[in-house]
């Protein structure tokens, strides 16, 4: 299969699809790998490292994009990406359709095949393309939550882990999977008072066991999370429903109870995000300030932390990449059922039952097209 790499150009965006070793992998089984030029640079990546791989360099995307028979990306394809895109090409990537509908309507336009990576589900119902990323963004979540409760960059002024005689800033950490659960360890290794909340009493059961003395768990409802807000110094808000729009825990209202300077960090922005209040940012730009309230809400953190992240990402994704470059996506997705949930839109037919509730649109049952 031919497969093309592009240059990642979103905002700030350095992360890379596919390192040097994926080439060789993919190049040894029999398949043609063409990287943009330069696509690679950002995660520390020379041309000539993939060329050395056995791939071949592009000079556009619009090369990269009229090559491939499979496109792998790091993040969704943007409006001057749409138009590359042709009929009956798979699309590898993280999608996040349910968070922006002029994206589903173009791939649906596109007539592609569209396998997001953080649909794709293994038989214990996680999500092993998305956990490397979420790991990523989950302890970057404390660093930049620790950042911007400095009073220079809009925050109280509270150190996160305290000092003796002064008590640390407590942090309220809403979902306990794996972003929560990544957050919760960077925070109390940093000394921090975290409470993680959640609705998965088993979860919580399993958090309690193994974090350390500094991090508590509670129930997580409106009633408690209003009672906390008065109290806490940071909110991560780390709630993911796959394929679908994240639910808002903190409404806008609820910001009128918590103390100035207090910080917001939405980690589900990519997907809808969990905080009312919060937009997509950038690395750029990152935050913005709503009633005295810090939010910060870059919708591709781990971009800022590329070499890990690709390293990663590629770690993750490889072995799925193989079995669709292989067998091609139908017969793939038919032999490992991981894939299945990773089908979002096929041939112009939304495939995923949280995209098409999203935006109430017609919904094809997976299981009609693989038949």
């Amino acid at each position: 299969m031919k497969i093309g790499v592009p240059k990642e150009i979103k905002t700030n965006e350095n992360r890379v699809a596919l390192t040097p070793a994926g080439v060789v992998e993919l190049v040894k089984r029999g398949h043609e790998v063409k990287v943009l030029k330069t696509a690679g640079i950002g995660s520390g990546y020379q041309d000539q490292e993939y060329v050395d791989a056995g791939a071949t360099l592009g000079d556009s995307a619009k090369e990269i994009f009229d090559y491939a028979e499979m496109i792998v990306k790091v993040k969704e394809p943007i409006e001057e990406e749409y138009g590359l895109i042709r009929d009956d090409q798979l699309v590898f990537t993280y999608f996040h359709f349910a968070s922006y509908e002029p994206l589903t309507h173009a791939m649906i336009k596109s007539n592609s095949v569209c396998l997001a990576y953080e649909t794709v589900t293994a038989a214990d119902r996680s999500l092993p393309l998305l956990i490397p990323m979420s790991e990523v963004a989950g302890r970057m979540s404390i660093q930049e939550g620790a950042k911007y409760l400095e009073k220079p960059m809009g925050g109280r002024g509270v150190l996160l882990g305290g000092i003796p005689g002064v008590p640390p800033a407590k942090v309220l950490i809403l979902g306990g999977g794996i972003v929560g659960t990544q957050a919760a360890k960077m925070a109390c290794g940093l000394g921090a008072d975290v409470i993680i909340a959640d609705i998965n009493l088993k979860r919580l059961r399993e958090l309690e066991d193994i974090m350390p003395a500094n991090v508590s768990t509670i129930f997580s409802n409106e009633y408690n999370i209003r009672k906390l807000l008065p109290e806490v110094d940071l909110i991560i808000g780390a709630v993911l429903i796959p394929g679908a729009k994240a639910p808002s825990l903190i409404t806008r209202d609820m910001l009128k109870d918590m103390k100035p300077g207090t910080v917001l960090v939405d980690v589900a922005v990519d997907q809808g995000g969990c905080i009312e209040t919060c937009k997509p940012t950038t690395h750029t730009d990152p935050t913005f300030v709503i009633d005295e309230i810090v939010h910060y809400c870059v919708a591709n953190m781990p971009g800022a932390v590329p070499y890990t992240s690709t390293i990663g990402l590629t770690n993750a994704t490889l072995p799925y990449m193989i079995q669709l470059a292989g067998k091609g996506w139908k017969k793939a997705c038919q032999e490992n059922p991981e894939l299945v949930p990773g089908l979002n839109i096929v041939h112009g037919k939304v495939v995923h039952k949280g995209v098409s509730d999203a935006f109430g649109m017609d919904y094809m049952p997976v299981e009609d097209l693989l038949a």
